[in-house]
């Protein structure tokens, strides 16, 4: 199973915190890819630091559960230090859960693929960087690249450095 994951971090040492999240999600398996890190503009509205934003994607031998990831995530979230604060707000570590192969869920408190992918430039820049270039949305059969062509009014991520 391979689950992809977006990583967000604007407080404290944010790179730091990145990389304590890919560690933290070895827990699923092996680290098999990881984006370049990005510094990004907040989104969302709210006042607060940059971000730096980056994806994973974790190749595991066992098939887990989404709402379990979802249960070891926000524990790897309360580790790190996140701590809770308004919707889009600053965060000392954000993970989300983008992809898990060809799992599609819409629950109250999870969807998979992540909504907001399309339209984040965040988390389909580094996206781009892991997913295999065939690969496409599995509910509006687009690429990662058409994607990020029809996402407005935002400028490209600047790269930083590496996550792992």
């Amino acid at each position: 199973m391979n689950i992809y994951f977006a990583l967000g971090s604007n407080l404290g040492n944010r790179l730091q915190s990145l990389r304590l999240a890919a560690e933290k999600l070895k827990r699923f398996g092996h680290v098999s890819k990881s984006s370049d890190v990005f510094s990004t503009v907040p989104w969302g509205g709210v006042e607060q630091p940059d971000y730096l934003n980056a994806c994973v994607r974790v190749e595991s031998p066992l098939c887990y559960e989404p709402h379990e990831v979802l249960k070891a995530v926000k524990n790897f979230e309360r580790e790190i230090g996140r701590a809770e604060s308004v919707r889009w707000g600053a965060r000392k570590i954000d993970i989300d859960i983008l992809l898990m192969d060809d799992v599609i869920l819409h629950s109250q408190d999870l969807d998979i693929p992540h909504v907001r992918i399309p339209e984040r430039l965040f988390v389909l820049v580094p996206l781009s960087q892991i997913v295999p270039e065939d690969w496409r949305h599995p509910e509006n059969d687009l690429t990662v690249r058409e994607m990020i062509e029809r996402v407005d009014g935002e400028s490209w991520p600047l790269r930083v450095t590496s996550l792992i």
